[in-house]
């Protein structure tokens, strides 16, 4: 029954049995309450988790370990941007590839001002099951108690760690274009770390969510060395994948959509090249993560610049799986062309033939809820098969800084507009 302050008068007169001459004042106040706690009830908004940040864990090359004294019983600072902002946040760490455990004494949040410093008014200790550290398990993930932090929108974040005992084999991120520091002993809540040993690598961080109001969503990309950002500047947070989260940012119609890079470099889809494959980490990097309603694949290089003739039906066999399963969790899925590869060290007419059958296939096969056309985006109109002079690294495979701008200039904003998956949304 629709709430009206007469009935709701009318019932509490005769729950207390009072007189209405003799009691007006009381019940005058009753539902004055009543009236502000269903106004209250009835405008808050529904809120639930999206990720705003997240890397894909890795089993770190041994080139790419943490640098002496190395991380056990030293502590860690590690940068990063998120893209969607909120005021209430919990962070995932992972042990995923590691054969021993790792233990986690302390970690800290904190807003970055640049470099290795902090701004000490937002450090803020997170916590696990209400204490101040954790163990993760071999192969285990570990979530942090939600959090109180006033994130804003692209904000670049500190996760400082003071490790205690840690693997050997390390659980991280190696393409993280992003400048660690790290400080012998406990220096966790240390407000600049001048000193420290520096390492252009992620260890242990994996994924942010915050608490965003239901009309928030994210947007997966999975990709390669491209997504990872490869070519990119570091410590710019330029990747194609940042260029987009700005775009969504600067458009007002889409700023509730975060972007969660799931890029690996050397990655490939259908087997082990680095890192896992797409295929086998498709349900934790992309069907796993909170409050996601889109996903980029731009994936599949690495396989044809590896593999022998016939590869390009196979990633079409996989991308539709791929489609299926995101379809089936009410994602939607856009297909991203393969980048021009002419000149490169994958270039072969045996090799191009395999990518123009799988850009076709994207194009034209109706599958997918939309298609970005990264090659024509980016490809020479002198040289088709190769990238423009403009936006390539030099080595005719990565696009450079102005690439990356250029890839997230040709996505479509529109696609993140309003769009509510039909059927099995979540």
């Amino acid at each position: 029954m629709p709430y009206t302050p007469a009935l709701h008068n009318i019932s509490i007169r005769k729950h207390f049995d009072y007189s209405y001459h003799s009691h007006q004042n009381l019940s005058a106040s009753i539902i004055t309450l009543l009236i502000f706690s269903f106004l209250s009830v009835s405008s808050a908004q529904p809120t639930k988790w999206v990720g705003t940040w997240t890397t894909a864990p890795q089993l770190v090359e041994p080139n790419n370990n943490p640098p002496n004294p190395g991380l056990s019983n030293n502590t860690l600072r590690q940068i990063l941007r998120v893209s969607l902002g909120g005021d209430t946040l919990r962070m995932r760490f992972s042990n995923e590839f590691s054969t021993s455990s790792v233990t986690l004494n302390e970690v800290h949040m904190a807003v970055s001002v640049g470099r290795d410093t902090i701004d000490p008014a937002t450090d803020t200790a997170l916590r696990f099951n209400g204490g101040m550290g954790a163990t993760i398990g071999l192969g285990s993930a570990i979530t942090s108690d939600p959090l109180q932090f006033a994130l804003q929108p692209r904000t670049d974040v500190a996760i400082t760690i003071y490790f205690g005992s840690t693997p050997s084999d390390v659980t991280g991120h190696p393409g993280s274009r992003t400048t660690s520091y790290l400080l012998t002993g406990n220096e966790v809540s240390r407000v600049d770390f001048s000193g420290a040993v520096r390492t252009d690598h992620w260890y242990n961080i994996n994924t942010i969510d915050v608490n965003a109001p239901d009309s928030a969503a994210a947007v997966v990309v999975l990709g390669n060395s491209i997504t990872d950002g490869r070519g990119s500047g570091t410590n710019k947070q330029n990747r194609w994948p940042d260029e987009l989260a700005r775009l969504l940012q600067e458009n007002p119609n889409t700023q509730q959509v975060a972007v969660l890079n799931q890029g690996i470099g050397g990655n490939c889809v259908l087997g082990a090249c680095i890192g896992p494959s797409a295929v086998s980490r498709f349900n934790r990097d992309v069907l796993a993560q909170n409050g996601v309603r889109w996903l980029i694949i731009l994936e599949g290089i690495n396989d044809i610049g590896w593999r022998d003739a016939g590869v390009g039906q196979d990633l079409i066999s996989t991308y539709t799986q791929m489609i299926h399963g995101a379809h089936a969790s009410g994602i939607f899925v856009y297909g991203a062309t393969l980048l021009p590869m002419g000149g490169s060290s994958y270039y072969s007419t045996e090799h191009e033939a395999e990518r123009q059958t799988v850009n076709k296939w994207i194009r034209n096969s109706g599958l997918f809820d939309a298609v970005i056309d990264f090659d024509k985006a980016l490809r020479n109109p002198a040289d088709t098969l190769s990238l423009l002079p403009e936006a390539d690294t030099g080595d005719h495979l990565h696009p450079n800084e102005t690439g990356h701008r250029m890839m997230a200039e040709a996505v479509d904003l529109n696609l993140f507009e309003g769009r509510r998956f039909i059927g099995l949304y979540r």
